[in-house]
């Protein structure tokens, strides 16, 4: 699909206002004044609710197998998460994972 340079950075231009704005829209409206504890405790959950919406696609429609799920990369999200489950490390979670997927990739 061909699109004229412009069209391309119209959209390019449009996106970067966008990201700005809603960037700014909590930023720089708020600044440096103290936000209500509810809030805070709400946002202490954002990483928690983003890194699964990040790596759930990575496990379950791999660009790499064509959008088919495969046994290393399910094996190694259980291992991760239960590792991270019982052991409350981070590191040791992503290292135990990474272990079993390039392990498992080997193998099979």
């Amino acid at each position: 699909m061909n699109m004229p340079a412009s069209q391309v950075w119209t959209i390019i231009l449009a996106l970067a206002l966008g990201s700005f704005l809603i960037r700014y829209s909590f930023l720089g409206l708020i600044g440096a004044r103290r936000m209500p504890e509810w809030v805070l405790r709400h946002l202490r959950y954002t990483p928690v609710a983003v890194l699964p919406g990040l790596v759930a696609p990575l496990v379950f429609w791999p660009a790499a197998t064509g959008g088919e799920p495969e046994p290393a990369r399910l094996a190694a999200a259980a291992v991760t998460l239960a590792v991270g489950v019982i052991s409350r490390n981070v590191l040791l979670a992503i290292l135990s994972g990474g272990l079993t997927l390039y392990g498992l990739l080997w193998l099979l």
